[in-house]
């Protein structure tokens, strides 16, 4: 096989260095970064076939560069993963172009099937009881938070809450389902 350009842009360095070794051993070429901007100026200098993208970015969503990355043009697999899954982000995601959505900590065996993956599976076991109160209100967070388009004070507003309160709500892990 030959070697497919690879672009990871995840802001944590350790995790970041990790997954690239780890990947550059399956064959891939890594072109790592940081940030949104400067994955959007790596993608737009070397062209990758393929795409990590951390959701939760220093200067931005992930999902500003997976809809940037899929209006370069040209064939990407893009994989987004996330340490705050919410199904609002999960959805958005894929309708901007993921390829797949996953949830951190996550196997370098997983992030190189969800790459091949191109249907969706039928067989997926659903939860066998609904989600608890807190999860549902993360869900309800993230959902307007994305519709606010990561600005944390318009969403508190909408929310009607403080904004201490839901930056504080926002550092906490997402509940359990």
């Amino acid at each position: 096989m030959p070697t497919a350009s690879l672009l990871l842009v995840e802001d944590d360095a350790v995790y970041r260095d990790l997954l690239s070794k780890a990947l550059r051993k399956r064959g891939f070429e890594i072109h790592a970064a940081g940030d949104v901007a400067s994955g959007l100026a790596t993608a737009e200098r070397v062209s990758p076939r393929y795409a990590v993208v951390d959701l939760c970015l220093p200067d931005g969503s992930g999902l500003l560069l997976v809809d940037r990355l899929v209006r370069l043009g040209g064939d990407i697999r893009i994989v987004v993963l996330t340490g705050y899954a919410s199904i609002a982000t999960a959805v958005e995601a894929v309708k901007l172009g993921a390829t797949h959505y996953l949830t951190k900590p996550v196997e370098t065996d997983e992030i190189v099937a969800a790459f091949e993956r191109s249907e969706g599976d039928a067989t997926v076991i659903t939860a066998a009881q609904p989600m608890s109160v807190n999860r549902l209100e993360w869900e309800h967070i993230q959902k307007v938070l994305l519709e606010c388009e990561g600005n944390i004070s318009r969403t508190a507003q909408r929310l009607g809450m403080h904004r201490r309160t839901l930056q504080r709500k926002l550092q906490k892990r997402p509940m359990p389902r």
